[in-house]
């Protein structure tokens, strides 16, 4: 039971504003850090348990500790310092935005550039995008900088979801964690799939052997191995290919590619999950990220987008599909 929750703005000692919360708590032996998560729906357990540790937040007056319980009737205040700007270089780029709002940016990635920042892919990723293109951006867990709601591989394209602030943030991961978004790929693999629906249930995790993979691992042989589900629809047949539907219901790493894979039907282009044949008619992996449904942060709306093909994908298929009525007619005239 939560009373009296009080937002103010003060100035610190150096000019510096920061936000306050201030309320009451009643929920006695409840750990102090879940409690607040509860009383300030604006932080995360995460945020609560870093302020916490910088000796931001106070309980009648004393400095807190996560863990600690509570007996009912506590005071606390907890100092939200400003956000600060970090390391991240904003960069005019091509965006192709889908929908936006004050809380969110719907975008098509396009195959081949990076989400976020990393270790040689410091620029030009869609998140130094989104920064040139939201200047005055909220900002996340007190950074001035986009919340990566759920992330694409760089060659796979498609629907990506960046939130502009922490309750956006969390009120989209949220829907992504209880399953209640939409989301629907589209893959071609190899190989002619005979059945038209299917679902694939085995466990991800990190793989022992080569560690930036991942693979298909009994829990109890690794402590990264989490359960994984993915249902497959079939759309078409090739001479030697099918293009599927994919619906993830859970979000391990690369599992739609990995699932593909131990099902004997790795994505085409696939280099590291595939047969690692060269395609010369491709130069990435086809998965494409089609349709996204959630629910809007500022009035809990349902929302559904769709994005064709990319050009190179969609070309790809339509050569296949002229192969395959070629030899349709050929082997007609032999008749």
């Amino acid at each position: 039971i939560i009373s009296g929750l009080m937002i103010r703005m003060t100035k610190t000692c150096f000019g510096m504003s920061e936000r306050q919360f201030v309320g009451v708590l009643d929920s006695p032996g409840e750990r102090l850090d879940k409690a607040l998560v509860f009383a300030v729906p604006d932080l995360s357990r995460a945020q609560v348990q870093r302020l916490i540790k910088e000796k931001k937040v106070r309980v009648n007056g004393q400095l807190a500790k996560a863990s600690q319980r509570l007996t009912g009737g506590e005071h606390y205040t907890i100092f939200m310092p400003e956000n600060k700007l970090v390391d991240l270089v904003a960069e005019p780029l091509k965006l192709d935005i889908i929908y936006e709002d004050g809380d969110l940016i719907l975008l098509n990635k396009p195959a081949g550039m990076v989400v976020h920042p990393s270790a040689g892919h410091e620029r030009g990723t869609l998140i130094n995008g989104v920064l040139a293109h939201c200047p005055d951006l909220p900002g996340i867990a007190g950074e001035k900088r986009p919340g990566v709601v759920h992330r694409l591989d760089k060659d796979t394209s498609g629907l990506i979801l960046v939130a502009k602030n922490d309750m956006a943030l969390r009120y989209l991961q949220r829907q992504f964690q209880q399953r209640t978004i939409d989301k629907t790929y589209l893959a071609l693999v190899d190989g002619q799939i005979t059945v038209a629906e299917f679902r694939i249930e085995a466990p991800i995790g990190r793989d022992p052997k080569q560690r930036k993979r991942m693979a298909v691992i009994a829990p109890e042989s690794s402590a990264s191995s989490r359960e994984a589900q993915t249902e497959i629809k079939l759309i078409s047949i090739y001479e030697d290919y099918s293009l599927v539907e994919c619906h993830p219901l859970t979000g391990r790493t690369h599992q739609i590619r990995v699932h593909l894979g131990f099902a004997g039907h790795p994505i085409v282009g696939d280099k590291v999950y595939g047969r690692r044949k060269k395609m010369k008619e491709l130069d990435r992996h086809f998965l494409h990220a089609a349709e996204l449904g959630f629910r809007r942060p500022s009035d809990n709306k349902e929302m559904a987008f769709s994005v064709p093909l990319p050009p190179e994908l969609q070309e790809f298929l339509d050569r296949l599909q002229t192969r395959a009525s070629s030899q349709s007619w050929l082997t007609g005239s032999d008749r």
